[in-house]
């Protein structure tokens, strides 16, 4: 438990165990998704305090946030066992952020680049009938800004309004479950920023196919909006598809 002072702030000891924690579990959470500790391998605490050089109130702490994510299992006289894949919480933002910065990077891009071309056609679709006059409006001077700030190459701006456009045509949907999708898709675009696996200036077709979607659900088009998110799947599948064939990575194509 944190220790804090009367007044209630956190102490410095507690400030450092919450930064020895942060880095201890962005440490060994990567080394899981990368492969570099083995699925069926097995840990124990006394070697993670030794290793990390922490307490093993921090190692705990650590290991309840990656057993809640599914990547490990604590057993009984034998110890705190790796889980394989399968058995992750591949919607978690940050067991997602992890795949990433693994070498199985583009994987994870085609998964949740498929699972967007399921979804987000869809959400524009519902969106055309939901979405509120005002909210429209504000998606179309949206997608203008979007068009602006990529003309200029402006990659920071870009992917913050990206990141936005696609969060509000999913919560537009009027369904909570595709609007909780918004933490995956944003961590995937950025993603795709962070490892430059973007264009500097996106291709205008892009920036023209968020145009038509917005300008569809200000029209109450919902076939025309749901198609012009499938464009903009398509289009940037085929971005990613190409740089997976030239990775040659298992499961990358």
């Amino acid at each position: 438990m944190n220790q804090s002072s009367p007044g209630g702030a956190p102490t410095q000891r507690s400030l450092a165990e919450t930064g020895l924690h942060a880095r201890v579990l962005d440490h060994l959470g990567t080394a899981i998704c990368n492969g570099d500790v083995a699925a069926g391998s097995v840990l124990s605490i006394e070697d993670l305090v030794d290793r990390y050089q922490v307490s093993r109130s921090v190692i705990r702490e650590v290991l309840r946030v990656l057993a809640s994510m599914g990547l490990i299992e604590t057993r009984r006289r034998v110890g705190i066992m790796i889980q394989a894949a399968g058995a992750w919480s591949v919607f978690d933002p940050q067991v997602i952020r992890w795949r990433l910065a693994s070498g199985g990077r583009m994987a994870q891009m085609r998964s949740i680049t498929e699972l967007r071309t399921a979804i987000e056609p869809h959400a524009a679709w519902l969106a055309a009938e939901r979405i509120g006059d005002d909210e429209a409006s504000e998606l179309v001077g949206l997608a203008a800004k979007m068009w602006a700030a990529g003309k200029a190459g402006d990659e920071s701006r870009f992917l913050s309004l990206d990141i936005d456009f696609h969060r509000r045509v999913l919560a537009a949907s009027g369904n909570e479950m595709f609007a909780k999708l918004q933490l995956i898709v944003a961590e995937v675009l950025a993603g795709r920023h962070h490892y430059h696996l973007m264009p500097h200036y996106p291709h205008e077709q892009a920036l023209q196919l968020h145009i038509d979607v917005a300008q569809a659900l200000q029209r109450r088009d919902g076939e025309r909006a749901r198609q012009a998110m499938v464009d903009i799947m398509e289009q940037g599948f085929a971005e990613m598809r190409s740089m997976w064939e030239r990775t040659a990575e298992p499961g990358g194509v």
